[in-house]
């Protein structure tokens, strides 16, 4: 997974939008105004933070060595995913995915239903 594809992934997903609200190197994707996913642009190898359960987050970094508490973020609820070859593009994919939902699990009523409204 590079940069195009994390961009192409997260903007496939209902409701999202992309901004730099941090910086020109920050990339941030958000989920009807709320981040669920960012990346430093500069980063080698590619990275990128996702929010995930607290437990599972302690999962993750004990299976996959590219799994970190996240930077500058909760360590409890962030996860920073390094593509280091101890996962392969799906199971990052399936990240983002849960980071997504977990958001719009918090959403308010009248956002979630802002959100059903798009086509």
């Amino acid at each position: 997974m590079n940069v195009e594809d994390l961009r192409n992934y997260c903007l496939s997903l209902k409701g999202v939008e992309e901004c730099f609200p941090f910086d020109e190197q920050t990339l941030v994707f958000k989920v009807m105004g709320k981040m669920f996913c960012l990346s430093g642009l500069e980063h080698h190898p590619f990275q990128f933070n996702v929010k995930c359960h607290p437990e599972l987050a302690i999962e993750l970094r004990e299976e996959y060595p590219g799994v970190r508490p996240g930077f500058h973020m909760s360590k409890t609820h962030w996860n920073t995913v390094e593509f280091d070859g101890s996962f392969d593009q799906a199971k990052a994919e399936e990240w983002i995915l849960l980071s997504y939902n977990l958001v719009i699990t918090g959403l308010t009523k009248k956002l979630k239903q802002d959100l059903s409204a798009l086509s």
